[in-house]
């Protein structure tokens, strides 16, 4: 019975996420236990530990379940964390919290070190420790493997099947979740990307899903590719990458003019752009195609929609997802519906799909799909769970 409790409380605060917007790691100040260590000669150092108790380092604190559950599961692959038990606790208050505990060395010393250590490869942010009972450590345990449970079940929905709201909240975090977790962003200089904010990984949300159903491609797979190119970060990349032609365009930037298979032509750059990392060659097939299709773009929002002109300097990240959405749907066409193909060729190109790319983009497509329809799944359970609550309290006689 116990065991159930504790389960549907978990259900619960997970759902109870929901409603809540900000999920960065926060730090826990702790003081140094007042009680006295005991001290155990070693040599080198005396052991500092306390009879009894077990050491737990503080990773970080979260407002939200999923984003505290996809934080544990990154956690989880960290090489630096591969020995230690994790746990992933949530605590009683107003609002639900989590916890991501690791458990250290009794020795105060070594396991003080290793925080230090874990601060050095960016998995706290700080120095937190405290001391607890071996039974308060296996109700953590506990707890931890209900979390890890809940998240190995199936889902029985599907992205389609979520309301179009409730999908963009849930989608969101995930994009945060990726930012956040970029090696590239641990790095305090202006050469390097900045994870996204609230806003703006919702905004990304928000037109990732009407382009997707504007094109009637799977959303997953626009996940998939945000992931793999950018984490969904705007950055441009392949800055050395440059391409011949037989003559510039408008906006070219030009390397050198050169003679190719007996040809005159133009070496011009064609770097990557934005979160999609779209070089700037096929941003003009792209939008070749745009000006070819014959589909109602008024149906788009507004600030999706291409202009006429292309101005390959001057595009907005809000247009590049539509410009990518509209390459991944020709290259589902073209490629009669064979995904690993047209994911491939996202990336090689047509002539040279990249099977690695297709690999890459498909698992995290399957992780985002399950992680998401799962926690919408919780959602539902723990709000029908409260709904049955309140009915058999309002059935209840009154005094």
């Amino acid at each position: 019975m116990r065991s159930f409790i504790i389960a549907v409380s978990i259900v619960v605060v997970i759902g109870g996420g929901f409603f809540l917007f900000y999920y960065w790691p926060r730090t826990l100040s702790l003081s140094v236990p007042n009680a006295l260590e005991s001290v155990d000669p070693q040599p080198g150092y005396p052991l500092i530990s306390r009879p009894g108790k077990i050491l737990i380092g503080e990773l970080a604190r979260f407002d939200d379940g999923l984003f505290a559950y996809l934080m544990f599961d990154y956690y989880r692959g960290r090489p630096s964390l591969e020995d230690r038990s994790l746990l992933l606790t949530s605590v009683e208050g107003q609002k639900p919290e989590y916890q991501l505990l690791v458990r250290l060395p009794n020795d105060l010393v070594e396991g003080v070190a290793e925080l230090a250590n874990l601060k050095a490869f960016h998995l706290t942010t700080g120095v937190a420790y405290r001391w607890i009972t071996p039974s308060q450590f296996l109700r953590d345990l506990h707890q931890t493997t209900l979390f890890l449970d809940t998240y190995r079940n199936p889902s029985t929905y599907r992205l389609k099947d979520l309301h179009e709201q409730t999908l963009q909240q849930y989608l969101r975090r995930f994009i945060q979740f990726k930012s956040v977790t970029d090696p590239r962003s641990y790095h305090s200089v202006d050469t390097v990307p900045s994870p996204l904010t609230t806003q703006e990984a919702a905004h990304l949300a928000a037109d990732m899903i009407a382009v997707s159903d504007f094109y009637d491609i799977p959303l997953d797979l626009l996940i998939g590719i945000g992931a793999m190119e950018n984490n969904y970060m705007n950055f441009p990349g392949d800055l050395t990458n440059v391409i011949w032609k037989r003559r510039a365009e408008p906006g070219d930037v030009i390397i050198k003019h050169q003679t190719r298979h007996g040809k005159r032509g133009v070496l011009v750059k064609n770097h990557s752009i934005g979160v999609w990392q779209i070089t700037r060659e096929s941003l003009r097939y792209a939008h070749r195609l745009f000006l070819k299709d014959k589909r109602d773009y008024s149906k788009l929002p507004e600030r999706l929609r291409p202009p006429k002109k292309l101005d390959v300097d001057n595009v907005s990240p809000d247009v590049l997802t539509t410009y990518a959405g509209l390459l991944l749907r020709n290259l589902l066409d073209r490629f009669h519906g064979d995904v690993t193909k047209a994911v491939g060729a996202y990336n090689g190109g047509p002539g040279n799909p990249n099977p690695h790319y297709a690999e890459g983009v498909e698992m995290v497509a399957d992780y985002a799909r399950h992680v998401i329809t799962r926690t919408a799944e919780l959602n539902q359970a723990s709000l029908s769970q409260a709904s049955v609550s309140n009915r058999a309290i309002s059935k209840q006689p009154s005094e």
